[in-house]
Parts: C-alpha cells; sequence; structure tokens
C-alpha cells in the first residue's frame, strides 16, 4: 500500500464532514443573512458536489489536475459569495460559505502535487480571503497563514514519503538480486566450478590431449570464479527446481538427505528420531554439508576421514562436520575469497545466512577442521 494512501481516506472523510459543519454554521445563523437564498443555493451545490466528488479524492490517479482546478473553483466562489449572501460578514469577521471546507481543496492540492502545488492552492484561498474581507483584520490574515503553512507543510511531507518509499523499493529490488545472485553462485560451485576443477586436475594426470583440454578447464574456470566473485551472475530464474531445495508438502526427514554422504571416509552419528525441517531449509541445510564435505575431499585430501553429527533441539537443529585433515592456516580462507574461491563464504555461509543461521569454521593446522551449521526452527518444531 502506498504510504500516502492514509492520506487520501483522511481527506475522503474530512470533505463530508467540513460541508456538514458549514451547512449548521448557516442553519444556525439564518435570520442574519441579508440574501439566505445565495448561502442556501451555494451549500445545496457544495453538498452536491462533496458526494460526487468522493471517488475522485480516494486516491491519485483518480484525483486529477481538472478535477482539481475545478474544486478549488468552488472554494473561491463560495468564498467571494459570503458578502452577498451575508453584507455583514466583513464587518463581524465572521467565517465565509464553505468554512473550513476550503482546507480540503487545498490539502488535496498537496497530497497530489506536493508542496508546490498547496502553495499555489493556498495563495490563491489566501487572496480570495483577503478580497471578500476587503480590510482583513488580525484574525483573518492569521487564518490564511495557518492554510498556507499547513499546506505546504504537508505537500512536504507527502514527497519526503514518496521519496523514501523509491528508496525502499529500489532497496527491496537490490537485496532481491542479490539473494538470487548468491544462489545461482553457490548453485555454479556445488556443479559447474567442481566439474571443471575435476577436468583439469584429471586431464593434467592423463596428459596428452587430456592436458590440453584441463589447460582450457582450468581457464573457463578461473573467469567463472571471477564472474561470481564480481556480482556479474545474471539474476534470471528457472522453471527447474533447485538440487538444493527438494520438492513436496510437508516437512522433510534431514537425516534421509544427509544419509547419502556416509561412505567409508564419512561417518554419519544421528538421533534416533526423525530431524523435520521445511522442505527449503533442509535441502539448504543439506547442500551446505554436501559443500562442507566437498572441502574436505579437496583440501585435506583423500586419506581424511570426516564426521557428521546432528543434533535436534527443540529451537533449532545443528550439524557438525568435521574431518581430521591438516586444518586451514590463518588467513587462507580471506585469500580464498580474494581469489573467487567462495566455497565456504557462499555454499555454506551464504546458505545459512538466508535460512537466518550461521555457519561457524574452527580449524587448527595439523588438528583438522570443524564446520557448526546451526539453523533456527521458524515455523516451530514439527511434532513427531
Amino acid at each position: 500500500m502506498s504510504v500516502e494512501q492514509p492520506l487520501w481516506r483522511a481527506l475522503s472523510a474530512y470533505r463530508p464532514l467540513t460541508m456538514v459543519y458549514a451547512v449548521l454554521i448557516f442553519l444556525f445563523e439564518r435570520d442574519r443573512f441579508e440574501h439566505p437564498w445565495v448561502a442556501e443555493a451555494f451549500l445545496a451545490f457544495l453538498a452536491l458536489w462533496t458526494i460526487l466528488t468522493l471517488p475522485r479524492v480516494a486516491n491519485a490517479v483518480n484525483c486529477t489536475r481538472r478535477f482539481l482546478v475545478a474544486d478549488l473553483a468552488v472554494a473561491l466562489t463560495g468564498i467571494l459569495l459570503t458578502p452577498l449572501a451575508d453584507v455583514h460578514a466583513r464587518s463581524v469577521d465572521g467565517p465565509t460559505l464553505p468554512s473550513i471546507w476550503t482546507a480540503g481543496s487545498v490539502l488535496a492540492f498537496a497530497i497530489k502535487g506536493g508542496w508546490r502545488w498547496a502553495a499555489v492552492a493556498s495563495s490563491f484561498v489566501a487572496v480570495a480571503n483577503l478580497v471578500e474581507r476587503g480590510h482583513p483584520s488580525r484574525d483573518t490574515l492569521h487564518n490564511v497563514l495557518l492554510v498556507w503553512v499547513a499546506s505546504i507543510a504537508i505537500g512536504y511531507v507527502v514527497e519526503v514519503a514518496r521519496a523514501s518509499e523509491r528508496t525502499l523499493a529500489r532497496a527491496l529490488e537490490i537485496e532481491a538480486a542479490t539473494r538470487e545472485r548468491e544462489r545461482l553462485a553457490r548453485d555454479i560451485h556445488d556443479s559447474v566450478l567442481q566439474v571443471l576443477a575435476m577436468v583439469q586436475r584429471r586431464g593434467t594426470a592423463i596428459g596428452g590431449e587430456a592436458a590440453e583440454l584441463g589447460r582450457l578447464a582450468g581457464e573457463q574456470e578461473i573467469a567463472l570464479r571471477t564472474l561470481v566473485s564480481s556480482g556479474l551472475v545474471p539474476t534470471v530464474r528457472t522453471s527447474a527446481k533447485s538440487p538444493s531445495a527438494p520438492a513436496g508438502p510437508g516437512p522433510r526427514d534431514l537425516r534421509s538427505l544427509l544419509a547419502p554422504y556416509t561412505g567409508p571416509k564419512v561417518t554419519f552419528a544421528e538421533p534416533g528420531a526423525p530431524v523435520l525441517l521445511e522442505p527449503a531449509a533442509a535441502g539448504e541445510l543439506a547442500a551446505a554439508v554436501g559443500a562442507a564435505l566437498d572441502n574436505v575431499r579437496e583440501h585435506a585430501g583423500r586419506d581424511a576421514r570426516a564426521w557428521i553429527l546432528v543434533e535436534d533441539w527443540p529451537d533449532e537443529v545443528i550439524v557438525t562436520v568435521r574431518d581430521d585433515g591438516p586444518g586451514i592456516p590463518d588467513g587462507r580462507l580471506a585469500q580464498a575469497e580474494v581469489e573467487g574461491r567462495l566455497g565456504v563464504a557462499l555454499s555454506i555461509r551464504g546458505r545459512l545466512r538466508e535460512l537466518g543461521g550461521s555457519a561457524d569454521l574452527v580449524s587448527v593446522p595439523g588438528q583438522g577442521t570443524e564446520v557448526e551449521l546451526r539453523v533456527p526452527r521458524v515455523r516451530g518444531k514439527a511434532e513427531r
């Protein structure tokens, strides 16, 4: 909903109420009018105009410039007709025929066009009031100045609100694009980059024509990593489901998603009962575990062992991936991000950040590495 829509609703209520107020003032003071028929004719038209134009002040689209000009003309006409209906109006400094209904016309200018439109409309009303009074008193000048300042202030607030709304919309758009870019970058890291790295290693080991293929794969890997790390991955969506987000309604058992990772070098410790998470959360957490195991195979060596531990708590699920490799030297992760190797930054931490969780990595040179993944239960723990 637009930030200015509540102002239009308030104006829609203000106009009929002030119209009724103007009619009541005339009825209570009708005896002092020299030509009451002038006031009766104008107020009857004002009532009809107010009711028929209610849809016009419901939103900015319906409130056109042509309507604003006509509405202001009605207010100015009522002000200038006041001395004709009540010859004593100038001397007693009483209210004009439209009374405070005129302010609603000026406020419509303010909400529609901002403070500049409000300044123009309130200036016309000020001139009409000064002409109607002939010799304006201090109260008249005070009322004119009050309407002028208030309308300009409201117009300025509307302009600021619109600018803030545009800024917020742009920020949300950028955030959505960034999240989509990170998701695509993770998918690229988990699939394309891993394949290119494998082709490079195997081609170099085999030699011959395969070595040239490995060299080309290495060049493409470097180019793609640079593209991912620079944030230039195109943010396009496809109809295919992400492999990290399993389909199907209802909670998923995290154990079934992590079980395929077990093997001779990977030990899996799980609770005795299902660890239920929302499908998207379970898929992203399982993909993060897979990325952590990929790092173990790539950096800890083929002989390194890994352990997966799942802890099911009432408010969160914790998965720990530990290995007995050589560990990570100090500053290596920061250097890897600079080089475009974003396995930890995107495939692990990025996934957990989107789920509202966290990924903590502890590594001691010579003593292995431990990655602790925490995912909160957004919708509460499912019933078993």
